[in-house]
């Protein structure tokens, strides 16, 4: 089964985002995906999304409300066959934290999108609704351009 596992600092603005892109996508292509979100912080263990964050949701008809931040895991390098990081710093915690062997695909989302190969998704929390819109964007970007990876899978 492929499971995508989004990653970043606090799990409350760009993964839960990343996730509810990345659900709604696959929920709409009729493809069986789990998908999930988590930080490699522990401030907000247990808090919904940022406000902003669950606002940009609902402007493109997603609710976030449910979802809860949590921290990445050992585990996760085993549950999940892909885990994609939000910008660069996650990305290298994430290489450092892999249990060797790990069978997890590691990657940086806009690594993924055409012409945005290094690029971070910008951390809009201490910005604006409408970094938050940017972000949206990022990570429906990411999300669409994870399609065809998803699709080949077994």
């Amino acid at each position: 089964m492929v499971a995508v596992l989004f990653v970043c600092t606090g799990n409350i603005c760009r993964s839960p985002l990343a996730e509810a892109a990345l659900r709604d996508l696959c929920a709409r292509e009729g493809l069986d995906v789990t998908v999930d979100s988590a930080g490699t912080g522990r401030w907000h263990i247990g808090d919904p999304p940022d406000r902003r964050a669950r606002a940009v949701a609902r402007e493109a008809g997603l609710t976030i409300d449910a979802y809860q931040a949590r921290v990445v895991t050992p585990s996760d390098f085993e549950r999940f066959t892909h885990i994609v990081a939000l910008d660069r710093s996650h990305l290298a915690a994430l290489r450092r934290m892999a249990p060797a062997g790990s069978p997890a695909r590691v990657s940086l989302l806009l690594d993924h999108v055409a012409g945005r190969a290094g690029q971070d998704v910008a951390d809009p929390y201490y910005g604006t609704l409408e970094d938050f819109r940017v972000t949206w964007r990022d990570v429906r970007d990411g999300a669409d351009a994870l399609l065809p990876l998803l699709r080949q899978a077994p």
